[in-house]
């Protein structure tokens, strides 16, 4: 172990210390701490000098206590190692050179009190602007997660919006115009067979039109309000799916999964549709099984394709599929995760703890 951590560890050990101990306590195991250290130094003899461990209770009531609390304890010291030495049998040519020591030794405490200090003063200072940095980028983490959020509701809403519309507006425009032509191949169908076949034809194009477009509204707002709304919405999506691109995608869920919240709901579903939506595009996939459960850890949603899986190894810029997946995980509280599977293929999924999923409720 490095000095540097050997010190860090130790400064964090105190520091807890310190934390752990009111200042009159600490003050008092400073005083003792001086005591037992001019007794040991007494026991010692004239010939060992124990003097310099004063400076550990000093420090200690420097950088807990006080430093006019400290400076006394200095003085205590200087006046206890004066007497143990002349307890001990140790003689001074005069009272001056006794005197003079006291008083060096003073100035090296003076001295090293006033470093302490400085030490003290720039710990604080460092101290507080970490706290400083820490709540500001914690506003700001708070504050990207706010605006993520406001996105994903904005592009929400704009796209049950459009939904909306073609549903009622093209959908409905649509329908009427198939009625109309229906209603002139009926008419058609004595006088000029031939014409009221190509008349026929128009209708069914459009009755093809209408349920692209029906798909696409439904795509754009998929899930109801309802707390099963998500189940089913996943379960017309997966069957949707199958029949657009011929593959096999099939949705499980082996007991009824309840979300309470409308925005939550919509966010699991959109992760699952994009999902889905790469494992087509560019794994290639056939095969596709969407899982919905209530695990131990809570709401647990799960994309398995039988494509080609992830590239190994995995560029260092991910797509942006993936990247507004976890986005969209992360602003509902979910944990996301997104790797190979074992038997092949990719594996996609999200868990959605009950605290968090409460929390946008």
């Amino acid at each position: 172990m490095k000095l540097s951590d050997t010190i860090a560890s130790v400064a964090e050990r105190l520091e807890r210390w310190g934390a752990t101990y009111r200042p009159r306590e600490i003050a008092l195991f400073a005083l003792g701490l001086v005591l037992v250290i001019g007794i040991a130094d007494y026991a010692a003899g004239k010939n060992v000098s124990l003097s310099i461990l004063y400076v550990l209770p000093v420090w200690i009531a420097a950088w807990y206590v006080s430093s006019t609390y400290a400076f006394v304890l200095a003085v205590l010291s200087v006046v206890i190692w004066i007497a143990g030495d002349l307890a001990t049998g140790l003689m001074f040519p005069d009272f001056l050179v006794a005197l003079w020591n006291g008083v060096v030794r003073l100035i090296f405490y003076a001295l090293l009190l006033l470093l302490f200090q400085r030490l003290k003063s720039l710990q604080e200072d460092l101290t507080k602007r970490v706290e400083e940095r820490a709540t500001a980028l914690t506003h700001e983490i708070a504050e990207r997660q706010r605006l993520e959020r406001d996105l994903l509701e904005v592009s929400e809403r704009e796209q049950r919006r459009i939904g909306q519309d073609l549903h009622d507006g093209l959908c409905q425009h649509l329908t009427g115009t198939a009625l109309a032509a229906q209603v002139l191949a009926e008419k058609l169908i004595d006088a000029q067979p031939d014409k009221a076949r190509d008349s026929q034809r128009i209708v069914d194009l459009i009755e093809t039109a209408i349920g692209m477009a029906r798909g696409m509204a439904k795509g754009l707002h998929p899930v109801e309000m309802g707390a099963d709304g998500l189940m089913q919405a996943l379960d017309e999506f997966t069957a949707t799916t199958s029949e657009m691109f011929n593959i096999s995608c099939r949705f499980e869920c082996d007991s009824p999964v309840l979300v309470h919240a409308p925005a939550v709901a919509t966010n699991l579903y959109r992760i699952a549709q994009e999902a889905v939506s790469n494992a087509i595009k560019h794994g290639r996939a056939k095969e596709i099984v969407v899982s919905l459960d209530n695990s131990e850890q809570g709401i647990k949603l799960m994309i398995a394709d039988s494509g080609c899986g992830f590239p190994s190894p995995l560029p260092e810029s991910q797509g942006m599929g993936l990247r507004i997946m976890a986005n969209r995980a992360r602003v509902i509280g979910a944990t996301f995760w997104s790797k190979s599977g074992l038997a092949g293929g990719a594996e996609i999924g999200c868990i959605l703890t009950p605290n968090a999923g409460a929390a946008h409720v």
